[in-house]
């Protein structure tokens, strides 16, 4: 198929990667239009803001790095980079009835889990090689359960680091491969970034610096079919046939096999083989401040007995005066998308959340409540098996013009903003390869 130089481009979906991908491909002089179904730009990164608060809230919790360079980059060319702060906020973790400091040397080199012999050494010299190495596909041949264990020993995986992969990815924890591992420690630093105002105040920025350039962005607009064209990839939006001379598609894979049933038998299986867990996040507004000790991120193990992965008091990360003077709590996990959380209502959650909560302060009380938002997800978290890299869909389909691009390509990394930013710009580059 010989494409025109300027060249008229769909996007599937107003998240991180697909705005980013159309930053690119306007600036380059292609005509880019955005379909987005939800009601706003942002996908998973979107937040939400009562009328009485200065900033908005994220819907699924989300920060940044200081090492997110993507991103920061991406900041520094739309004139946004000055609305980035970094504080520095504490995160502990669980033991024995207690929490304690965890985000950095000292604090690890305290900690009373590990003893102070031989583990805690163990502990010390696998995390500097993990920090050290760049070599990840020597590690995803191995399952981070098998790998951990026998480099740090036994007590340091049951006592770290079982705990997290457990709550992150539950019955399959120990079939995820060494690499995804490795990078969730590679490039972390303990100084966490958000922008002024909230996510969805980036967000909206974002989206109109995008529609200052030319782009076209469609919300509530959802597109519900894909098909081959003559020229390029036909999208049927509002029951109308729409046709470009290219198409990204950012939606989940199991959507993907709904939009483009026209993809290989191949390819669509690939989708299918697919695995990822749901999110479910209760959103607390209360009046007073949670964590007397002034805590924000509680690392919560599943053998402790909580009814939730992690409790997240955002307004020791910022102040609460950008929510008139409410304190913000995010009680969460990553779950199958069968788990009864997916069905239970917000109250019936909130009942089974509030002995959990009193747990990390005796004084809370449900007159403590202000206001709950319930938000849920089923495709939050893909799931990383052994020698993955092999597994991962390719950017182009077989399609003529049609490209797809999820979570589940920023592989080895974790899935967050920074890597959406430069998996958007990877597949902007190639749609633009002559040769592609």
């Amino acid at each position: 198929m010989q494409l025109p130089e300027k060249r008229t481009i769909a996007i599937i979906g107003a998240g991180v990667t697909g705005m980013s991908a159309a930053w690119d491909l306007v600036r380059a002089g292609h005509e880019v239009t955005i379909y987005e179904a939800g009601q706003a730009v942002g996908g998973l990164a979107g937040g939400f803001r009562e009328a009485r608060w200065e900033w908005s809230v994220e819907k699924f919790y989300h920060h940044w790095f200081q090492s997110d360079a993507h991103l920061l980059d991406l900041l520094d060319e739309l004139g946004l980079r000055a609305h980035v702060i970094f504080p520095r906020p504490y995160t502990v973790i669980y033991h024995r009835e207690k929490w304690y400091p965890f985000d950095s040397i000292l604090h690890a080199l305290l900690f009373p889990g590990l003893g102070w012999g031989l583990d805690k050494m163990r502990f010390g010299l696998v995390g500097l090689y993990l920090r050290l190495t760049k070599n990840w596909q020597a590690l995803e041949a191995s399952t981070a359960h098998e790998w951990i264990r026998r480099w740090a020993g036994r007590r340091v995986y049951e006592t770290m680091w079982e705990p997290m992969l457990e709550g992150k990815f539950g019955p399959y924890y120990q079939d995820v491969n060494m690499a995804w591992f490795w990078a969730r420690l590679h490039a972390r630093t303990t100084r966490l970034g958000t922008y002024r105002g909230g996510f969805q105040q980036f967000l909206d920025d974002f989206a109109d610096r995008l529609r200052t350039q030319g782009v076209r962005i469609h919300l509530q607009t959802p597109v519900t079919r894909i098909e081959p064209g003559e020229n390029g990839p036909t999208l049927w939006v509002a029951g109308e046939p729409q046709r470009f001379d290219q198409a990204l598609s950012t939606v989940s894979p199991a959507l993907m096999t709904k939009l483009a049933p026209s993809l290989s038998s191949r390819y669509l299986q690939g989708l299918r083989d697919l695995k990822s867990l749901g999110a479910v996040v209760l959103v607390l507004s209360i009046k007073h401040q949670l964590s007397e000790q002034g805590y924000y991120w509680f690392n919560i193990p599943k053998s402790a007995g909580f009814p939730f992965l992690a409790l997240v008091e955002h307004t020791n990360f910022v102040s609460p005066e950008h929510f008139d003077g409410e304190h913000i709590l995010y009680c969460g996990d990553y779950l199958p998308p069968d788990h009864e959380y997916f069905r239970l209502s917000a109250d019936e959650l909130l009942a089974r959340f509030i002995p959990a909560i009193q747990r990390i302060n005796p004084h809370f009380s449900a007159d403590w409540i202000n206001q709950t938002w319930l938000f849920r997800e089923v495709y939050a978290q893909p799931v990383p098996f052994v020698n993955h890299s092999r597994n991962i869909p390719a950017l182009k389909t077989p399609l003529p013009g049609l490209y797809f691009a999820s979570m589940s390509h920023v592989y080895p990394w974790d899935r967050g903003t920074n890597f959406a930013v430069e998996l958007g710009r990877r597949v902007a580059r190639l749609m633009q390869d002559k040769t592609s």
